[in-house]
This record gives structure tokens, sequence and C-alpha cells, in this order.
């Protein structure tokens, strides 16, 4: 069984002034998560801006990727979007790239019953021989793909080996578990539920906040993991202020802020997410301040 680690990363796309790829802030990014702990890089998810990327940026940032982090760490594809063929089609092209895995998100707009669900990622799976996690968001996609969904796709499509539940609700998250014990996958989707996550059998986190603690919260997952479980507490709560303060507007607003005010070129994000605001951009610095980085206000 396939396994793509305790930490995942969903990569920010960095964009330079006029809102192409910066392929140098591209390689740097990827050392520096690298760096810090990632087991597997996920490219063109929502923190990737995938929505905004075209097809022809996609297939060259999954190549650029791969090529830079080599066999250090796994690359996961955000391949798919709320029209089955095309998602299809993307995966295939991925697959000839040689990534290690696809994300596959529900479909959002649509808003797809659970058997249009099931046939979806069904209909995907059976176009690749590439693990996919299926990744549920309903807060972003008007659709929750429920346990019992899973349970199906997992017993009918072997390639269909996790999922990365943002759900927010621990005991949707819980119930998977139950009826999908591993080795099936099941990653937080949100920064600020992992540990609650790992106490009822998860394995790990696809995290926005590692792009600047990746090491602190891999040493949460360890602590966890080793039986350390008032270590692991003490610094999920430590952390909690970045985890939401990442999240004071749309993702990934606040964290390309953060990463720019730490030093790195990521740009802005592509319309229709604006800049951050002045009021959420002062309280974002007063929150990295306080954990104890170094900021460039200027």
């Amino acid at each position: 069984m396939v396994h793509f680690g305790s930490l995942i990363t969903a990569m920010i796309t960095p964009f330079d002034e006029y809102g192409e790829i910066n392929w140098s802030e591209v390689d740097r990014i990827v050392e520096k998560l690298i760096e810090d702990g990632s087991d597997s890089i996920l490219v063109s998810g929502t923190t990737g801006e995938a929505p905004t990327l075209s097809n022809k940026e996609k297939l060259a940032l999954f190549e650029r990727v791969k090529k830079v982090a080599g066999d250090r760490v796994k690359v996961i594809a955000g391949t798919t979007n709320y029209c089955t063929k095309e998602s299809v089609e993307l995966t295939k092209e991925a697959e000839k790239i040689g990534v290690d895995g696809i994300l596959a998100t529900a479909p959002y707009y649509n808003k797809p019953p659970q058997d249009g669900l099931y046939l979806h990622f069904a209909k995907i799976a059976s176009e690749t021989s590439l693990p996919i996690i299926v990744y549920n968001i309903p807060s972003r996609t008007a659709v929750n793909v429920l346990p019992e969904t899973l349970k199906r796709l997992a017993q009918d499509c072997p390639n269909i080996v996790g999922v990365k539940e943002a759900s927010g609700d621990i005991n949707q998250i819980a119930m998977i578990r139950k009826l999908l014990p591993h080795p099936f996958l099941l990653y937080s989707g949100d920064d600020s539920m992992t540990l609650p996550l790992l106490s009822v059998g998860g394995d790990g986190v696809i995290s926005v906040a590692s792009h600047i603690v990746g090491k602190e919260i891999k040493e949460m997952i360890n602590s966890y993991f080793s039986g350390k479980v008032e270590k692991a507490a003490e610094l999920h709560l430590k952390l909690l202020p970045i985890f939401k303060g990442l999240f004071l507007t749309t993702n990934p607003i606040p964290l390309k802020e953060a990463l720019n005010l730490l030093g790195y070129n990521v740009g802005k994000c592509r319309l229709p997410l604006s800049p951050i605001d002045s009021k959420n951009r002062a309280e974002l610095i007063k929150i990295l301040k306080e954990y104890g980085f170094q900021v460039n206000e200027t």
C-alpha cells in the first residue's frame, strides 16, 4: 500500500509582478518544504490557486516540482474539477509526467448527489493506475462526500487509497476511520484539526501552515505517534494562532502575504482573490511576531 507520509504540504503557486508563474521561487519553495519535513508535496490544490491555472500551467508545475523534488519526496497532482471528462484527461497527462499520486477534489458548483460523486471518482480511478486521495471540503464545494460513499469507492476502486477530510466534523472523521480502517489513509484538510484527527486514528495532515512551521507540525505529529501526547498537545496549542492567522481571510491570501513578509517573493494571488486588506495584514504581522518570526514589513 502506498503511503505519502504524515506531512503533506499543499504548495502555493508563486507568481511574479506580472501574475505569471515565478519558476525560481517555485524551486525555492520546494526546497524549503523538503528541508522543513514535508513527506509529499501537493501541486495545484486550493492553496495553489488551481482554479486560476490553465492546464498547460498545471502540467508545467507538475513537471517542474517533480524534477526539483526528485526521489526525496512524493509529488501529488491536483487534476480534477467539476467536469469528470476534463478531470480524466488531466489525470492521464499528469500520470505521463510521472507524478506519484492524484488529489481528486469533490466536484464543486454542480452539487452532485452521492451516486454522482461515486461515479465521478470511480471514473477517474478507472482511467489511471495512480493512487488517488479524495478531497472532501464542503465549505468550498457545496457537497459532502459521506463516509459511506468513501467506503463504496475504497471497496470498488483499489487505487482510491485515502481522503483529505476537511468537513470540520470530528464525528464524520471518526466514522470514516470506523468504516475504513488502515491501510486506508485519513488526512486532515485543516491544520487546526490535525491533532483531533490523529486521536481517532488519522494518518497526518495536508497542510497550509507547513510552509512556515513545517518542522513544528512534523514534531507535533511525531510526538503523538510516539506516545508523547502531552507534548503534541503543547505544540498544537502553540501553533494554533498561526493556524488561525493563515485563515484570517480566504486561503491562500494570508499565506502568500506571510511568506512575502518572511522574505520570499511569491507575489499576490490571481483574481478573483484580492490582496490582503490592511486590518488583516496588521493582525497577521502581530501573530507572526508573537510566534517569534522576524518580519520585513516594507
